[in-house]
């Protein structure tokens, strides 16, 4: 895209109200990271099904969530 196309693409963005202006920002940013974000995701549902599998095979124990948020209340203490 040519210097003056972004120039105008830039002068539009600015004449829209804040809240467009914002949603614009957001869309552009998450284009950006679109590959990013796919990379991320797939190596996430690897670590989830890795995870899951380690407590099938009784790997791992379960700690209740009351008892995870009591311990990290008292660490933050």
């Amino acid at each position: 895209m040519p210097d003056d196309q972004v120039a105008e693409l830039v002068e539009r963005g600015r004449a829209l109200n804040p809240q467009d202006r914002e949603r614009l920002v957001d869309q552009l940013l998450e284009s950006l990271n679109e590959p990013a974000a796919t990379q991320l995701d797939a190596a996430w549902e690897a670590e989830i099904q890795r995870r899951l599998a380690e407590y099938d095979r009784g790997e791992v124990v379960a700690i209740d969530a009351e008892e995870v948020f009591a311990k990290a209340r008292r660490l933050a203490q």
